[in-house]
């Protein structure tokens, strides 16, 4: 007899089937953290990107989406291999991965912010963007990011029995954080977030270009920083995938009925995982300076010098 597993879709998936989605889930998690892993092998060994606030930023959104990625992939194995987690520890893991899921947008904004201001003010550009302001946005990144998160959390403390948080359910946001309020929170603080973002982004794009096209003595900057900008958009289109995922999930599903586990797992690579792998190579690899720096450093690290005796 062919043994089954609980499946985040609420069905029992074969164990070929759950094999299968798991192993696939763990190489999109490899292969994105390894990726993210050299890109900060190269940052950490050079310490020439260190004093600035424009691979600051990119290195914090790539530790972020290593984070999301390794949290994604955890709660996923452990929807098969422990289907009912305890409350507590599973809002600890949903806070952290709501978190990480909020700052990308966020970092992405603040990214565009900075290349707005080397472009549009280069002479305060070093004034306005310093290292230590650097951290202390990128710290308030993070607790911007987690206010959503810890609101569900009171939401439920008012809600909810003290006994809920003892039992055992199947780990993912809708099913612990499952009241109309929680709902209203996620609906609010999601618009107000990507409004944000969307304005941030569209404001510093058309100052860029506008900058660019005046500008008679560094032009090619200007146009550097335009496609940058619009790149963010990009990235950022692609992060909110997962807001419409419930959406496509729906549609598809009424169409394709016999097809539900495999809709929602398809939709949950395409939404969740896919956009964290083209993040790297899409800021990473166009980047020459970067690039160049990388390839270094891979080869000193495959190639090591060896001291004679």
């Amino acid at each position: 007899m062919t043994s089954n597993f609980s499946s985040p879709s609420g069905r029992r998936d074969f164990f070929e089937e759950a094999l299968f989605k798991n192993l696939t889930v763990v190489l999109f998690g490899l292969v994105i953290n390894y990726i993210n892993g050299t890109l900060l092998y190269t940052f950490f060994t050079n310490v020439t990107f260190h004093s600035d606030s424009r691979y600051i930023l990119y290195m914090q959104l790539i530790i972020n989406d290593s984070i999301m990625v390794s949290f994604i992939v955890l709660l996923l194995v452990m929807s098969y291999v422990c289907p009912f987690l305890n409350v507590s520890v599973c809002i600890i893991l949903i806070l952290i991965g709501s978190n990480t899921h909020k700052n990308t947008p966020l970092n992405l904004a603040i990214m565009s912010i900075e290349r707005f201001v080397a472009i549009c003010h280069p002479l305060q550009h070093p004034l306005i963007c310093t290292v230590s302001r650097t951290y202390v946005l990128i710290a308030c990144i993070w607790v911007v990011g987690a206010i959503p998160g810890f609101i569900d959390v009171i939401i439920t403390f008012v809600f909810k029995p003290l006994s809920f948080f003892s039992t055992g359910r199947m780990c993912y946001h809708q099913n612990v954080f499952d009241s109309v309020h929680n709902y209203n929170n996620n609906y609010a603080t999601n618009i107000l977030y990507m409004c944000f973002v969307w304005i941030t982004l569209i404001y510093t794009y058309f100052r860029v270009m506008l900058s660019a096209k005046a500008a008679t003595s560094d032009p090619v900057s200007g146009r550097k920083a335009q496609i940058t900008i619009l790149l963010h958009g990009v990235q950022l289109l692609l992060c909110m995938l997962s807001y419409i995922a419930p959406v496509m999930d729906t549609t598809l599903i009424i169409l394709f009925p016999k097809f539900r586990s495999i809709i929602l797992f398809c939709t949950h690579i395409i939404t969740n995982m896919l956009p964290q792998l083209l993040s790297p190579l899409i800021y990473g690899l166009r980047d020459q300076k970067f690039k160049k720096h990388m390839k270094r450093s891979l080869c000193m690290k495959t190639n090591p010098v060896v001291k004679p005796n």
